[in-house]
């Protein structure tokens, strides 16, 4: 085997052990997501604590994934396919580290709201909410995991109905505070905890992007930009 051959090999097994990386980070995500719900309905404090310390380390791989990528990027100077691959897990990183910090958000929240029961209602739509991100974060992985853009342009129409989902839960909690079930700070908790699981779609609809870039080539964020360009320049008046 010639140095160049032992270079390309070093470069994909490097390259295929991120993958792997990320696709594990992913997966905490998809088994925190469950956990921190059931922590924010049973008030279950212990578990906040437990999951707020170990925050640190999902930092720490996040980090870590960031650094090997950019050396791997600055060392073998990959090309096309093998390119966006690197250029993807920088982006990546990031998107698993945010959404690892909502879940934590979660437990926060759950802080603030101790000592206050949710009635039935309220809790079977935190449940669905959570159920449908979580869906959504496993389906993402697992398009990544199998390079399948068909799976990863599907995360759209999932994505549409967890923000209805959000949209409902946000009603329910004016009602619910309008007729006195609720008080003023709940409510105000758990509008924003129904605000971090539309975030946590929307960070596994990035992923989708992503995975669709690495496979396809195509950037959908891209074509909205070039979109917003032309309008721009369609809108502006021609010069005398």
């Amino acid at each position: 085997m010639t140095e160049q051959q032992d270079l390309r090999t070093g470069f994909h097994e490097e390259l295929d052990d991120l993958r792997n990386q990320i696709a594990r980070l992913g997966a905490t995500v998809v088994e925190l997501i469950p956990r921190v719900t059931d922590i924010l309905l049973e008030q279950d404090l212990e578990g906040a604590e437990y999951v707020l310390r170990g925050d640190a380390a999902i930092d720490a791989r996040c980090i870590d994934v960031e650094e090997r990528a950019l050396t791997t990027l600055a060392l073998q100077a990959p090309v096309a396919a093998d390119l966006r691959q690197v250029a993807s897990i920088l982006k990546l990183a990031p998107e698993i580290e945010r959404s690892a910090d909502l879940c934590c958000n979660i437990c926060k929240a759950a802080r603030r709201i101790y000592g206050h029961e949710l009635d039935p209602k309220l809790r079977g739509a935190i449940r669905r909410m959570a159920d449908q991100a979580t869906s959504e974060y496993k389906e993402v992985i697992e398009a990544y995991v199998a390079n399948d853009p068909v799976r990863a342009a599907a995360l759209r129409d999932m994505d549409d109905y967890l923000d209805d989902l959000h949209r409902q839960f946000i009603a329910q909690i004016f009602e619910s505070h309008a007729s006195g079930t609720v008080d003023l700070q709940v409510a105000v908790q758990l509008a924003v905890v129904a605000r971090f699981y539309e975030r946590l779609g929307d960070h596994a609809v990035n992923i989708s992007h992503r995975v669709l870039y690495i496979t396809t080539g195509w950037l959908p964020e891209h074509d909205a930009i070039r979109n917003d360009n032309s309008n721009v320049a369609d809108a502006e008046p021609a010069e005398d």
